[in-house]
């Protein structure tokens, strides 16, 4: 039963590598970011952008916090797994099957996946490439360099692409200044970023959602 399983697993693998953009463009590609206009202070005073505000960062720009609060919240073992959580895939499949509902079981290096290189379609089908993209990703980059990507690609709500662009529409400030509590908030947000927005219509949402990150 295992060497069968490990080649079911190996052919599914295969016909399902075919085709799949490579994951080598999350840093070959030309990531667009805002032109920023300052006064002579170094202060913005005006920022352009097209259809979404990015301010790109380094992970070493993040304070220890930030890091802690996103891992805490989206894949505490992130630093442990090969980019998927068996047991979280184990509860999508329950999922999918007796409830018929497609979600799920998504680490960090998932949700890369589905930002930057698959579209958000919700199918068997699409979560399978998803782990495999996730796997690829894991084998030519170090678990840094994943997760200064995913800083800089998760969607925090309206046009603020990347945490940058999060610290700057939220606070106001640049996200090296972040505080415990302000990194908590943001850290809340990816999942579900207009139900969690302190600016939505239901703010306390944001509050319970920090909380818990907390």
């Amino acid at each position: 039963l295992m060497v069968c399983g490990s080649i079911i697993s190996i052919v599914l693998f295969a016909i399902f590598s075919k085709d799949l953009p490579s994951p080598e463009k999350l840093t070959a590609r030309k990531i667009s970011s805002s032109t920023r206009i300052l006064d002579r202070n170094g202060k913005i005073i005006y920022e352009v952008f097209r259809d979404t505000n990015r301010s790109l960062i380094k992970l070493s720009d993040l304070p220890q916090n930030v890091i802690d609060a996103a891992l805490a919240t989206e894949d505490g073992e992130f630093y442990l797994h090969q980019g998927f959580d068996l047991t979280g895939i184990i509860r999508a499949i329950r999922n999918t099957i007796f409830f018929h509902n497609i979600q799920g079981g998504s680490t960090i290096t998932q949700q890369l996946v589905k930002t930057a290189l698959l579209s958000r379609e919700k199918s068997v089908v699409r979560k399978i490439k998803e782990l495999v993209l996730s796997i690829q990703i894991e084998r030519i980059y170090n678990k840094d360099q994943i997760l200064q990507i995913y800083f800089n690609e998760v969607p925090y709500g309206g046009t603020a692409l990347g945490i940058g662009a999060a610290a700057e529409l939220y606070f106001g400030k640049s996200v090296s200044e972040l505080t415990l509590a302000e990194a908590a908030l943001l850290a809340g947000l990816p999942q579900s970023p207009s139900a969690y927005s302190p600016f939505g219509r239901e703010p306390q949402k944001a509050r319970e959602r920090q909380r818990y990150v907390l």
